[in-house]
């Protein structure tokens, strides 16, 4: 069959990118679904601050490469082999495909799963290969199994998590990654418990997902850090205590709030600046948790001593230490009853067509969740 799709063909193109057009909306040829994989249409796609790194050569990815990897969509075809699910169901796919059989799997870390990591960098799917025809001559690489700037992305089981149909696609996207990511890293990685006090430094959508999923956990108090203040104001309505703009200098304000420190921070920016922050925001005996993915060339640098000496931790938390099956249907529920509004989180809709304008606006720090409707 063929598909539209949104293909990367360089990376670090100048900004506007809606001039320079890093991205190209074409047709390609897409093969059915192999042996464990399906076929999805896909109804709603996130736009991620991890495809923006992608398309600003942050983090480099083969090209030309169809983006997107936080969607909700519904199967059209399951391939041979495909147990508990089939056509017609209703699906969020999640950015690290799980074997299911490796040690990392078996031992409920599937975020962890090597032949996951090893596909994902090579922009295959998680059985070998890819299933996008070619474009201009060049192989099109899969973008973490999923490409969900497409209008049909063929996908591995291990990709999909079933969801109800009640989940607006628009919002279910979302729990696919930024609310698994965020929200997952306070109540899975981190264990915040009732009257614990937190601190998230940035707030796009996996910042945001870990203050809902904070509120969820009862901190208090719970400190919002970012220099958008209309982010920081959403901060507040969806359960911050207090809130920090950067400029005016991060440590010193928040350990203003909270004296000595807070015992969870977090990062959600894929700064090494900014984790340098989180952890001296940290107080003795406390958590720093690392959400976000910085430039492979940046280090951090933290005075050793404060390990031992103060009794810290530094935690890196990828796909908020979830086990998808496990914590997307708790997630839903927590939704249904009020305490996970993830659709505040979205920002606006738009068409295929106006990726790149996306793209701009995500840089710009002008929207939290942007969602690209492949089909109108």
């Amino acid at each position: 069959m063929r598909t539209r799709a949104a293909v990367l063909v360089a990376d670090a193109r100048p900004r506007p990118y809606a001039d320079s057009r890093p991205l190209e909306v074409v047709e390609l040829e897409l093969a059915p679904p192999g042996p464990g994989e399906l076929l999805v249409r896909i109804d709603a796609a996130g736009v991620c601050h991890s495809d923006l790194s992608v398309v600003d050569g942050n983090r480099p990815r083969p090209t030309p490469m169809v983006l997107g990897h936080e969607a909700a969509g519904e199967v059209v075809e399951a391939g041979v082999g495909v147990h508990g699910i089939g056509t017609g169901d209703r699906v969020v796919m999640v950015f690290v495909p799980r074997c299911g059989s490796c040690p990392a799997c078996a031992a409920g870390s599937p975020a962890l799963c090597p032949r996951a990591a090893a596909a994902n960098t090579a922009g295959e799917l998680l059985r070998g290969g890819r299933r996008f025809g070619p474009h201009h001559g060049g192989t099109v690489h899969h973008h973490l199994g999923v490409s969900a700037f497409a209008e049909y992305a063929v996908v591995d089981r291990g990709s999909v998590v079933l969801v109800p149909d009640d989940l607006p696609p628009a919002s279910a996207a979302l729990f696919g990654c930024a609310l698994l990511t965020g929200a997952g890293a306070v109540l899975n990685t981190a264990g915040v418990r009732p009257g614990e006090s937190v601190a998230v430094l940035g707030l796009g959508g996996v910042g945001l997902s870990a203050v809902l999923g904070a509120a969820v956990a009862g901190a208090n108090p719970l400190v919002a850090v970012d220099p958008v203040a209309a982010k920081r104001e959403l901060a507040l309505e969806l359960g911050a205590t207090e809130t920090v703009d950067p400029t005016d200098g991060t440590v010193e304000a928040v350990r203003d709030l909270v004296a000595g420190g807070v015992e969870y921070a977090f990062e959600a920016v894929g700064s090494a600046r900014v984790l340098a922050d989180a952890w001296a925001v940290t107080a003795r005996g406390g958590t720093t948790v690392s959400m976000g993915l910085p430039h492979p060339t940046e280090e951090l640098r933290i005075p050793a001593a404060q390990l031992v000496g103060e009794a810290r931790t530094l935690v890196g938390s990828y796909l908020g230490g979830s086990v998808p099956e496990r914590d997307l249907p708790r997630l839903v529920e927590l939704w249904r009853a009020g305490r996970l509004p993830v659709e505040r989180l979205h920002t606006a809709s738009l068409p295929l067509e106006q990726v790149n304008t996306a793209m701009d606006r995500l840089a710009d720090g002008a929207a939290v969740r942007q969602v690209l409707l492949p089909h109108g």
